[in-house]
């Protein structure tokens, strides 16, 4: 198995293979610790961590960093709001951003570093580049790269600078497109800043946001490392701005492969509070939707497609997941601890196809359609009575392989009904809908299904007769 990877770099789908013979190193942009993430942020997060999985898949090892913002103009601005030191205001949404991963099933990085924590290497990256003529001091005591003197500047973005206006310059950390020019390598103090600034060759300031990434990336994967991620919204300018000034100061290629996910939007719009469809993880578990649910939503969709987020789409996944927790209890229940046999045909031929999709820049579409063709022949399957235990535990041992991509199936869901006596009431219901299944009174028996069912119990009929779990 071979994965192929869009490249923004070069706009085209390329084999991967990484630098270091099964070794992979991945750069993936974090948070700025300013507030909670959003959805939107967690859909990029969710994609990194498919990429993550599918590289492990495949047998490679992955060395992931993942940097937190805890220094730029946002966190700033919220701690003096606050009226509390830096640290302390980040604090509270670092902490939660680390219990959202968890909700959402998201596999640790190898490596969290905080800005704050790399600031001298911030420094000595910034010195190099005075060193090759690249930066300069403005008469504030800010620092500037100076984008004029960078060769091949707008890569991976694919910026054209006809258009530029020499010698202007970006101070802030973020900005539009239209707005290209010098940017800032380290900011002067200024009394905005309050206590947050740090000694420096060119006298007291902080570092500018995208010098940040460069300094911590390399640090930890090395001057040239094989993937770096990101939403598309980072693209330009902070992704072209991290090319220019790590290449600026080595002399050698960043980044092998680019890969950027595109945007969330949420019932067909851009998502913005003044529209109320802003949604927090937190949002939506206190309206009763899981973790599980939410991932199930952002890994249904190709990652270079804008996804649309709606409730009609969570309620969706919780119906996929509720078919797909019913069908392991199914092959469960067959295998019984049987060892694994060979796959029937239709079984092979989905996981082949599961992996293929995978391998195809990562079209988590085309692979859950080859998973949910493997359910619904295996619960034919098993509905015949023509699964083997043999084949029950192989088609279950596949399922998980699977679930080593998907971080689906075995995360969050409701464990199944247990050997513990049924309650009498619930025993009475079930005895008086199998009198009246025997009897081919099926509205009879609808009634008592929905009975149970609002009594928190599910019911499902089988060859071997009714099986009921708590839902």
């Amino acid at each position: 198995m071979t994965l192929h990877f869009h490249n923004t770099l070069t706009r085209q789908i390329e084999e991967f293979a990484p630098i270091e013979r099964g070794h992979v190193r991945l750069y993936t942009c974090g948070p700025t610790v300013y507030s909670f993430a959003h959805i939107g942020n967690f859909r990029a997060y969710v994609f990194e961590d498919l990429l993550r999985r599918s590289l492990r898949y495949v047998g490679y090892r992955v060395t992931q960093v993942m940097n937190l913002t805890d220094v730029d103009d946002k966190t700033i601005r919220g701690a003096q709001a606050a009226g509390v030191p830096l640290r302390d205001f980040t604090r509270p949404f670092t902490e939660a951003f680390f219990e959202d991963l968890r909700k959402l099933n998201i596999e640790a990085a190898e490596r969290y570093p905080a800005a704050t924590d790399h600031v001298p290497e911030m420094i000595a990256l910034i010195e190099r580049l005075f060193a090759r003529g690249l930066a300069y001091r403005s008469e504030d005591g800010s620092v500037y790269f100076n984008v004029a003197k960078f060769p091949g500047y707008g890569r991976p973005a694919h910026i054209d600078l006809s258009g530029m206006r020499g010698g202007a310059r970006v101070a802030q950390d973020e900005y539009e497109k239209e707005s290209v020019g010098d940017f800032a390598l380290w900011k002067a103090w200024d009394s905005a800043d309050g206590e947050v600034a740090w000694d420096s060759p060119w006298g007291r300031g902080r570092p500018g946001w995208h010098i940040e990434c460069s300094a911590m990336s390399m640090k930890y994967l090395g001057e040239t490392f094989d993937l770096h991620t990101g939403g598309i919204d980072n693209l330009f300018p902070h992704h072209a701005n991290e090319t220019a000034q790590s290449e600026g100061a080595t002399g050698k290629p960043f980044v092998k492969t680019w890969l950027h996910c595109a945007h969330l939007r949420v019932n067909g719009e851009k998502m913005s509070k003044s529209l109320g469809n802003f949604h927090t993880l937190r949002d939506l578990t206190a309206k009763g939707w899981s973790g599980r649910e939410v991932r199930y939503v952002l890994v249904n969709g190709h990652y270079r497609q804008t996804l649309n987020f709606t409730f009609e789409a969570l309620a969706g996944a919780r119906a996929a997941l509720a078919r797909l927790d019913e069908f392991v209890d199914r092959l469960r229940s067959v295998a019984a601890g049987a060892v694994a046999g060979a796959l029937p045909e239709w079984a092979d031929a989905a996981a082949k196809a599961f992996e293929q999709a995978i391998a195809d820049d990562l079209n988590l579409p085309e692979a859950l359609a080859a998973l949910f063709g493997a359910v619904r022949e295996g619960n034919a399957a098993l509905d015949a009575n023509r699964l083997t235990a043999a084949q029950a535990a192989a088609l279950d041992a596949m399922l998980t392989r699977c679930d080593g991509v998907l971080g689906l199936l075995n995360f969050g869901r409701a464990a199944p009904a247990d050997d513990a006596p049924l309650p009498d009431d619930v025993r009475q219901l079930l005895d008086a809908r199998a009198a009246a299944r025997k009897a081919r009174d099926w509205t009879q028996s609808d009634l008592l299904r929905d009975r149970l069912a609002a009594a928190g119990w599910e019911v499902r009929d089988t060859a071997g007769g009714q099986q009921v779990k708590r839902r």
